[in-house]
């Protein structure tokens, strides 16, 4: 992650806080780095980064959106259900104790709600947050599997059919929709992609015979 430390100052810098914010890297880092993280962990933050850097063109506010994607998944407990509410507050928190502007640190708050994914994105700097979280539905398949995997590792509490019935239902409701992706940038790149992932992973979640 050392080469993402680029990324973090720039990110710091924007939305006006002072210092270089190494105590809060250094939290966030040790987060992402927790053993019972598979999936959510520094591979998908320095994935969700290098997806940024050919993205970030596209947002409103770049700034707050690389800034929201560090702290998206900074409390990540697969036994809660408030975890984007608890990494926003941290977000917002860390931000404006760190003298960063009132209105970006509310922003990048509102921006990491998003990823609850449980409701359309509506502002452009949404749109590129959601696109770059969803971009690993579009990876290469051997990277996709390996995803579904870390994701089952995450669960293993979880019996056998009923996490299929719920992830079967999860990546449904990604396929129901018109497009997974709201910018062209990524849409171009990866919906294809995406739905062959989910179409081949809801069957793999299916029950035969």
């Amino acid at each position: 992650m050392t080469t993402h430390r680029s990324s973090w100052e720039r990110a710091w810098i924007g939305v006006g806080a002072t210092g270089d914010g190494a105590s809060i890297h250094a939290a966030l880092v040790e987060k992402y780095s927790e053993p019972h993280r598979a999936y959510h962990s520094l591979q998908h933050l320095s994935e969700c980064l290098c997806a940024f850097e050919q993205a970030r063109f596209l947002a409103a506010n770049p700034a707050e959106v690389e800034a929201a994607l560090w702290f998206h998944d900074a409390i990540y407990d697969v036994h809660r259900g408030d975890n984007e509410e608890l990494s926003a507050q941290w977000a917002r928190s860390a931000l404006l104790a760190s003298g960063a502007r009132a209105d970006s640190a509310e922003r990048v708050s509102q921006l990491i709600l998003t990823t609850r994914h449980s409701a359309a994105p509506l502002t452009q700097d949404e749109f590129v947050l959601i696109d770059i979280d969803l971009a690993i539905l579009g990876a290469e398949q051997d990277r996709f599997a390996e995803y579904e995997r870390q994701i089952r590792r995450e669960y293993s509490f979880v019996p056998e059919t009923l996490f299929c019935q719920k992830r079967r239902d999860i990546l449904a409701s990604f396929l129901a929709r018109p497009h997974i992706y709201s910018t062209e940038h990524f849409r171009a790149a990866l919906e294809h992609r995406a739905r062959q992932n989910l179409l081949r992973a809801i069957g793999a979640h299916t029950p035969h015979g």
